[in-house]
């Protein structure tokens, strides 16, 4: 048995061309915010505005697990939005305030109501979310049959978005620290601070962006010679939604207590909480399309009869890692992840041929990409991924036998494999 072990790369050109002028504008934000924060602020607010990162990207990267997109194009979305959208949103705000308002602007006082609620309300919403939103659109234009719907739009956005909000934290955080050291020492700026920005709305900026991003998705699942209007409103209105509900965010901080926690309370986690339900509805979809479109290929013998049904349920899909790492360690939880996520490809291209027309004309091409490789990794992963089936099935029968239930071979008679049918992927979604 060959184990797969990725070779270590260079970077390619391409990657360092795009890489060396995001890594410029991060050390020009870098620089404009130490200057606001200072030294000590600055290192204060990276170390604070980093506690949210892991947990916002993992969310990100668990809901694109069925078919992932690799780490370079995450790591793209998110220094994009942590570098290149907040230099032009740190610029961009300031000439636009002052374009609009003529010699107001350099004879206001600094806090200024009218000037603060035009910058918070109208041009800091549009700026921001259109440098956002280009991230997504970038990554579209690059990889179009890798951007193939909702989660993929939602996904690239929310990341996108972690970045800018990392950035935004990092100063605001690092200014409070560094009044409050001037002051009475209490820290009491930095802890409001830190509640509302990384406990109570950490996911502020995700779910403005990803309206955005849920728009593109949605254009992009629509066939172009179909639906060519649809295609190009929907990203419109979803940006359009996403600067709706950044300027109603902003507006509401310089509302009463009462007025903030009702446009938190009816708006932000309405929003939220939907958004959360497609992302999640979106991944079942996925699976499902696993558990219809693979035994097809499995009849064909590219795959196990039992394979399928273990890689299109998320509780399969783990134990199939742990059983590779068992068998090979790091190495082999790669390997069976990648096998999934090849898996999670072939059946989406097959459904996007089938059901919609939006495979395009290479899909024979791509289709037959995606069987050598999963025939290659199959090498190294089948053995964890039958293993799992098999244990699955025990694990059930023995959670129906106290229930009078079917015992493990009569689950093994039901449905029709060549369908996509499954004895037991409902209690394994």
């Amino acid at each position: 048995m060959r184990l797969l072990v990725p070779p270590l790369r260079w970077p390619e050109p391409r990657a360092l061309a795009v890489g060396a002028p995001l890594a410029l504008c991060g050390v020009v934000v870098l620089t404009l915010v130490g200057r606001e924060t200072g030294g000590e602020g600055l290192i204060a607010g990276l170390v604070l505005a980093l506690l949210p990162i892991p947990l916002l990207v993992g969310v990100f990267r668990w809901l694109d697990g069925v078919t992932p997109k690799p780490w370079g194009q995450l790591g793209f979305a998110f220094a994009w939005g942590a570098c290149a959208a907040t230099l032009a949103a740190l610029v961009t705000n300031g000439l636009l305030v002052r374009l609009l308002t003529g010699d107001e602007a350099s004879l206001a006082p600094a806090g200024s109501g009218p000037l603060d609620t035009l910058e918070l309300t109208v041009i800091a919403p549009v700026v921001e979310e259109t440098a956002k939103a280009m991230a997504v659109l970038l990554l579209f234009l690059h990889r179009p049959h890798a951007f193939n719907g909702v989660l993929a739009g939602l996904v690239a956005a929310g990341v996108t978005a972690t970045g800018f909000a990392f950035t935004e934290n990092v100063l605001y955080l690092g200014s409070a620290v560094t009044q409050d050291r001037a002051g009475d020492g209490l820290f009491s700026s930095t802890v409001a601070t830190f509640f509302v920005r990384i406990v109570l709305a950490p996911f502020a900026h995700p779910v403005f962006t990803a309206m955005a991003g849920v728009g593109l998705g949605l254009a992009a699942a629509l066939a172009p010679h179909r639906h060519p209007l649809w295609r190009l409103a929907l990203p419109v209105l979803g940006l359009a939604a996403a600067m709706g509900l950044h300027s109603a965010w902003n507006a509401s901080t310089s509302l009463s207590f009462f007025g903030f926690v009702a446009v938190y309370g009816l708006l932000m986690v309405p929003v939220f909480v939907s958004l959360a339900w497609l992302a999640l509805w979106s991944r079942q979809r996925q699976l499902r399309a696993v558990r219809i479109w693979l035994p097809g290929y499995a009849a064909a013998g590219w795959l196990s009869h039992e394979e399928p049904q273990v890689l299109g349920t998320s509780r399969g899909r783990s134990l199939a890692r742990r059983l590779g790492h068992k068998a090979h360690g790091r190495a082999g939880t790669r390997a069976v992840a990648d096998y999934q996520a090849t898996a999670g490809a072939l059946a989406e291209l097959r459904q996007r041929a089938e059901r919609q027309g939006t495979a395009g004309t290479d899909f024979a091409a791509r289709e037959r990409d995606l069987l050598a490789r999963l025939a290659w990794l199959r090498e190294t992963a089948g053995d964890p991924t039958v293993r799992a089936a098999g244990q699955l099935r025990e694990m059930l029968a023995e959670s129906a036998a106290p229930s009078g239930a079917r015992q493990g071979g009569d689950r093994g008679q039901g449905g029709d494999r060549g369908q996509g049918a499954s004895p037991y992927s409902a209690d394994l979604v």
